[in-house]
């Protein structure tokens, strides 16, 4: 059996794949089209102009709900283990699968409010998504450490602490420095007065989104071990 068939771990190990491709593939396109600069531009900024635009909306759609069936995947393989540890409360794994169906709304939200379009709406989608997907990875790592041993090595969550740890501290000045950004223009110029804010923010921004990506990338392991099943219930009311 290939390594991708046992269990669930196609589900984290496509998420992983996809969200990476879908910020590399629209950065080499706008590249190439020079519609943004190479050096640092907003993730949103590679997907403002068509036709990567449309690659970006789609591709960012898929993610949104690859993500928010791996989260649900997760969260029913704790639910399960709690019934039989007691070590998580339901309420902590209730509340990190709401923080990760909240990001992958505001994916949504960004993939379909283009930021040249309908900026504030925009925005509020991408601070969405950044502050519930840091939430969400601070929870799991938090989650991952009360299952032990059950769950992941020992390792696997410190890692994962890590990463959580990473993306916390990338958010901040990510949602800082955007702030002092006066220009919302695609090219910029290092002699404009907010450059060092921007490239702050951006470089902060991207750190962000591969710390989800490489989050989701220590669940492939874990996911070869449990399968979900949908069960079918016929009533008759003759």
């Amino acid at each position: 059996m290939f390594w991708f068939m046992q269990g669930l771990c196609f589900l984290p190990a496509f998420l992983v794949i996809w969200s990476s491709s879908t910020f590399i593939v629209n950065y080499i396109i706008a590249i190439f089209r020079k519609d943004v600069d190479v050096i640092f531009p907003y993730i949103s900024d590679t997907g403002a102009l068509p036709p990567e635009s449309c690659l970006f909306g789609l591709m960012t759609f898929i993610s949104a709900f690859a993500g928010a069936a791996t989260m649900y995947a997760r969260y029913k393989y704790v639910e399960k283990l709690s019934e039989e540890t007691s070590l998580v409360r339901p309420c902590l794994n209730k509340a990190a699968l709401g923080l990760g169906m909240l990001a992958c709304l505001g994916m949504c939200i960004v993939a379909t409010f283009q930021e040249t379009t309908v900026t504030r709406v925009h925005d509020a989608g991408a601070v969405l998504f950044f502050l519930t997907g840091v939430l969400y990875a601070i929870f799991q790592s938090v989650i991952s450490h009360r299952i032990y041993p059950f769950g992941s090595s020992l390792t696997v969550c410190r890692i994962r602490t890590a990463i959580a740890t990473l993306a916390c501290l990338a958010f901040f000045p990510t949602l800082i420095c955007v702030f002092f950004v006066k220009q919302t223009k695609l090219h910029r110029d290092t002699h404009d007065e907010d450059y060092t804010y921007h490239l702050a923010s951006a470089v902060s921004e991207w750190i962000v989104a591969f710390s989800f990506v490489c989050f989701f990338l220590t669940y492939i392991d874990e996911f070869k071990h449990f399968t979900l099943q949908v069960r079918t219930e016929y009533v008759d009311d003759c």
